[in-house]
Formats: C-alpha cells, sequence, structure tokens
C-alpha cells in the first residue's frame, strides 16, 4: 500500500522486488501462493479491479472507520486465484469477510469495529469514538 497526502494508492498484485518490501514477490511464486502469502502478511486487505465501483465504497467505508488497507488490483485472469470467486474481496486478519454486502453487513451488525481491533488494524481509542457515533449512523431519520 502506499499512501500519498492521506490517499491509499492502490497496489498492483505483479509488482516488482523493488517496490514494497512486503508487497513484494519471489520470482517464481505463483499467483496463488502470492495472494495466500498477501492474506496472511496484512490484517486488512482487499483484493479489487480498478474501475469497480463497489471495490472503490468498500475502501471507503473502512476509511471511514479509520482503516486503511491494503489494496491490491488484480488483472481478470489473478482474478480467478482469489479464495473467493469476485472481486471485491476483503479479508481481515486472514479470514475472508467477503464482498461489499458482508462487509456492510459486518458493520450494520457492530462486529466489524471489534474485529478490526482484534486484528490490530484499529486502535482501542477508534473504537471508544465510535461507539457513540457509530449508534448514530445506523438510525434512520426521524419523520416530520
Amino acid at each position: 500500500m502506499q499512501v500519498q497526502n492521506d490517499v491509499v494508492v492502490p497496489v498492483p498484485l505483479h509488482l516488482s522486488t523493488m517496490s514494497c518490501p512486503s508487497l513484494s514477490m519471489e520470482l517464481d511464486e505463483s499467483t496463488e501462493s502470492r495472494i495466500q502469502r498477501l492474506i496472511t502478511e496484512h490484517p486488512v486487505i482487499i483484493f479489487t479491479r480498478s474501475s469497480c465501483c463497489m471495490c472503490h465504497v468498500m475502501k471507503n467505508l473502512l476509511a471511514t472507520i479509520g482503516v486503511n488497507p491494503t489494496v491490491i488490483n488484480l488483472d481478470d485472469d489473478e482474478i480467478d486465484a482469489l479464495p473467493s470467486p469476485s472481486a471485491p474481496a476483503a479479508f481481515i486478519g486472514g479470514t475472508f469477510i467477503g464482498g461489499l454486502e458482508s462487509l456492510v453487513a459486518l458493520h450494520v451488525s457492530g462486529l466489524l469495529v471489534p474485529k478490526l481491533v482484534q486484528v490490530g488494524a484499529l486502535s482501542l481509542e477508534w473504537q471508544s469514538q465510535l461507539a457513540w457515533v457509530g449508534p448514530l449512523l445506523l438510525q434512520p431519520w426521524p419523520s416530520i
């Protein structure tokens, strides 16, 4: 992941070994093993397509909570190597969460923030701030 002016810049899966040590790959490493390694090395990682609007919403949801996930753009042939059949695919703590619908459901149920704290992607300070803001965000607007 690269951050420029507080904006997360997606990193392609097919990096050179000179780019970023934690995202680099062995020259003989298969796409499947590279994806598995990245899933285990990063507390929150999203595999996306560059033009996917759901991927954009997923990244914005996590950024709103205070998490800057590692974002990997995949080519069509690399999507097939994912443990899930499509993108976006979110993994938290090495566990497949799912696509946007699953991530939103986890958030609405109140389980997303504790999971992010558990894997070290979010500080306890953020969790306490979200404790009073979160319920307000989930309440419907009062009818007039």
